[in-house]
């Protein structure tokens, strides 16, 4: 497979937030992280009120990706517990929270000088 450009990447990450927004009533919000942190690009973070539904957007997002024609995750870890289920697609990360863990860990406070990406708006 060819090297994601970041327009791909930028594709992806917008299919992800979709995907999620779709099925849960939950934020969510996309961050690009780039600049301050070389590991990824991007951090799309979501949540569920149970960890059925966690599961759900996790399974949600992976596919949805896939159908944009995206990568598989490099890894995934959390899906067995869905407290907080992290899908790495390497240029961009997404964060599927259960509620409460999401509150806890608080990432959009964690990381709020960084831009927050409309991705609503990008996707029209």
């Amino acid at each position: 497979m060819a090297e994601p450009t970041a327009e791909s990447s930028l594709r992806w990450v917008l299919a992800a937030a979709q995907a999620a927004a779709a099925k849960t009533d939950a934020p969510t919000v996309v961050l690009e992280v780039g600049e301050v942190l070389a590991i990824t690009g991007w951090f799309v973070i979501t949540g569920g009120s149970n960890t059925r539904q966690v599961r759900t957007l996790a399974e949600e997002v992976e596919e949805k990706i896939a159908e944009a024609g995206g990568p598989k995750p490099l890894r995934i870890e959390g899906l067995d517990v869905a407290q907080w289920v992290l899908l790495d697609y390497g240029e961009f990360i997404v964060h599927v929270f259960l509620d409460e863990a999401r509150e806890f860990y608080d990432l959009e406070r964690l990381w709020r000088d960084v831009p927050v990406v409309d991705w609503r708006a990008e996707s029209a």
